[in-house]
């Protein structure tokens, strides 16, 4: 007969792996983070932990815990044994934890065993594992040397990034490609998982010998912003700076936003798949109008509408070719030369795609 496998604080362990954890918080503390391999199945659901929270302050623990009985009982607490049962019997080598590793986790492990399973839980629960990670990236930001991979718009800089080894891609944990026009389908995450999925990424890697290469990013990617210890640390790292012509950008960028996004958007949304479509890239222009002036936005605007008309008509996409040059000559590279001008230091090499690659896999 197999012992019972221990509970743990080995947390270090249980993110390099991977491991499968089953997270009994209720859903609205899943939603403000958590990790990129819980999933939620609640001891109590919103509206039960509140009540639970009220009684444990008016009336004590034993109350609370009376109440919580009873108001996960019969069909309720079955179902729920029964999914966490599921879970189990999926991921036998995972890990249950809640808030602090105490009342629900431990009760959520006696009902399993109730149902003849054992399953460990992790000691501590969310807040250390959460502060195992905060104290993580901040020691591997410190001791790592970074590669930061500069360039112009439309260059393809997260695609060699990706062919790198020890790639580290803010804009994949941020779900955001990090520009006015960077909004992904399906939302970005919390600041919480964004910080915990690049400090699992920084964790993993930190066995590997060699730089850590990562995209030149401002402080925020969308909404997601970035430790103020790693932007200062990619202020200060070697820069290597992607090269391509001006027509090869403008390509890049029409498949990404235009072709791409549109397929996107109709993939999701079926027939409202290109109006919304359409209204993003509006609104993306909008929201820098102040910084294109009111002539450059006017002009774009336009430009713009004419290319969503032709592109709804026919499916001719040639016509975001104006605007996208428009904007990445006027706006964009302006941009990115000031920035170039105020770091620290200057690119160690600049080429393209192929030499990127090449110098940075020699390093």
């Amino acid at each position: 007969m197999t012992a019972p496998r221990p509970d743990t604080d080995d947390f270090a362990r249980l993110f390099r792996e991977g491991a499968a954890l089953l997270d009994v918080r209720a859903p609205v503390e899943f939603a403000k983070g958590s990790f990129p391999s819980a999933v939620n199945m609640p001891l109590l659901d919103d509206e039960e932990r509140a009540a639970v929270g009220t009684a444990y302050v008016q009336k004590g623990q034993q109350a609370a815990i009376a109440l919580g009985h009873q108001l996960v009982g019969g069909a309720t607490k079955e179902a729920r044994v029964a999914a966490w049962r599921a879970f189990a019997e999926k991921n036998p080598q995972g890990y249950l934890f809640c808030f602090r590793g105490g009342l629900r986790s431990k009760i959520t492990q006696q009902w399993l065993a109730e149902a003849g399973v054992d399953y460990p839980r992790v000691t501590g629960g969310y807040k250390a594992m959460r502060r195992f990670l905060i104290g993580a990236l901040e020691d591997i930001v410190a001791k790592r040397e970074f590669v930061v991979i500069s360039g112009h718009t439309g260059t393809g800089k997260t695609t060699v990034l990706n062919q790198l080894p020890r790639a580290v891609d803010l804009e994949g944990f941020a779900n955001h490609r990090g520009s006015s026009f960077g909004r992904r389908i399906g939302g970005q995450p919390s600041q919480i998982d964004f910080e915990n999925a690049l400090a699992i990424r920084l964790l993993r890697l930190d066995a590997e010998d060699g730089p850590l290469f990562i995209e030149d990013e401002s402080l925020l990617v969308g909404r997601c912003a970035l430790p103020k210890y790693l932007f200062e640390k990619m202020a200060a790292a070697k820069t290597v700076e992607l090269q391509d012509t001006l027509e090869n950008r403008i390509s890049a960028v029409q498949k990404d936003y235009v072709t791409g996004l549109c397929a996107e958007y109709q993939a999701a949304y079926g027939a409202e798949g290109f109006p919304l479509f359409a209204e993003f890239l509006r609104q993306s222009l909008y929201r820098i109008r102040k910084r294109l002036g009111p002539v450059r936005y006017k002009d774009a605007a336009a430009a713009l509408e004419a290319a969503l008309r032709a592109q709804e008509g026919g499916g001719d996409t040639s016509l975001h070719r104006r605007w996208i040059g428009d904007l990445l000559t006027q706006y964009y590279d302006p941009m990115y030369a000031w920035q170039m001008k105020n770091r620290e230091n200057r690119p160690v090499f600049k080429g393209d795609a192929a030499g990127v690659l090449a110098f940075c896999r020699g390093l």
